[in-house]
C-alpha cells in the first residue's frame, strides 16, 4: 500500500491489486481521526484506492459538546464543494476514472454520503450509512444503499430511518437496511469506547465488504 496525508485529507492505494476502484470514506463529527485513517488501510487491504478528506480542517473534538460546535461552525457550502471535489479527485486517481466509487460515512459523514449520491449520482455506484440519514429527496439516485442503525440510538430516531428506508424503495433504488440488536450510536467506531460493540461492527464490517464489492466492483465480485 502507500498512502499519503495532505492537509485536507488521507489517501491510501493498494499496490498489488488490480482495477482498483474507489472508496470515499465521510468521518463523523469526530473529525479525521485516527480510525477513520484505519478504516481507509483496511479497504486498501481489501483492494480498493480510500480517500478520507478532512471536513474538519484538523478540528478533532474530544466531547460531544466540542463536536457539536464544530458541526455548528462548518461551513455548509464549503463542506458540499469538499465532498464533491474530493469524490471527483478519487475517481481520477482510480484505474477505472469513469467508473462511479462507493462511498461511507458516519453520522454526520453519512448524510454527507447519502447527500452526494442524491445531488451527484454520476459519482457514486454504492452508498454506504452508519447511523446517519437524509431528508432530501432521491429520485434521481442510481446507485444501491445500505444502512447499518444501532437499536437505541439518541441521535437518530426510528421513524427517521423507516422514512428514508420507505423513500429509497419508493424511487426503485436498491435498499439493504440493519438494525444491530442491543447497539448505540457509534457501535461500529472502536475509538469510541463506551459504544462500540466489536461483534455488531465485524458483522458489519462484512456486509460492507459484500455491498462494496458487489456494486463497486461487480466484474471483480462475480
Amino acid at each position: 500500500m502507500s498512502a499519503s496525508s495532505a492537509g485536507s485529507g488521507y489517501l491510501i492505494k493498494p499496490l498489488d491489486a488490480t482495477d482498483r476502484r474507489g472508496v470515499l470514506v465521510l468521518h463523523s463529527w469526530w473529525g479525521l481521526t485516527p480510525f477513520v485513517r484505519q478504516l481507509c488501510d483496511r479497504l486498501a487491504d481489501a483492494g480498493y484506492v480510500a480517500l478520507a478528506p478532512d471536513l474538519f480542517g484538523g478540528e478533532l473534538p474530544g466531547s460531544p459538546d466540542e463536536a457539536e460546535q464544530c458541526l455548528a461552525e462548518l461551513d455548509i457550502n464549503r463542506a458540499a464543494a469538499l465532498v464533491l471535489s474530493s469524490a471527483r479527485a478519487l475517481r481520477a486517481v482510480c484505474d477505472a476514472p469513469d467508473a462511479p466509487i462507493g462511498v461511507i460515512g458516519f453520522s454526520m459523514g453519512a448524510s454527507w454520503g447519502l447527500w452526494l449520491a442524491a445531488r451527484s449520482p454520476e459519482e457514486v455506484a454504492a452508498a454506504v450509512a452508519f447511523y446517519g440519514t437524509q431528508s432530501i429527496d432521491f429520485a434521481d439516485a442510481r446507485c444501491a444503499f445500505q444502512g447499518h442503525f444501532a437499536e437505541f440510538d439518541a441521535l437518530v430516531s426510528d421513524d427517521d430511518v423507516v422514512e428514508l428506508e420507505a423513500h429509497l424503495h419508493l424511487v426503485g433504488r436498491p435498499v439493504e437496511f440493519h438494525r444491530y440488536p442491543g447497539t448505540a450510536h457509534w457501535f461500529f467506531e472502536a475509538d469510541r469506547d463506551l459504544a462500540f460493540d466489536a461483534a455488531a461492527a465485524d458483522l458489519a464490517w462484512q456486509r460492507t465488504l459484500a455491498f462494496l464489492d458487489a456494486h463497486v466492483r461487480p466484474d471483480l465480485s462475480a
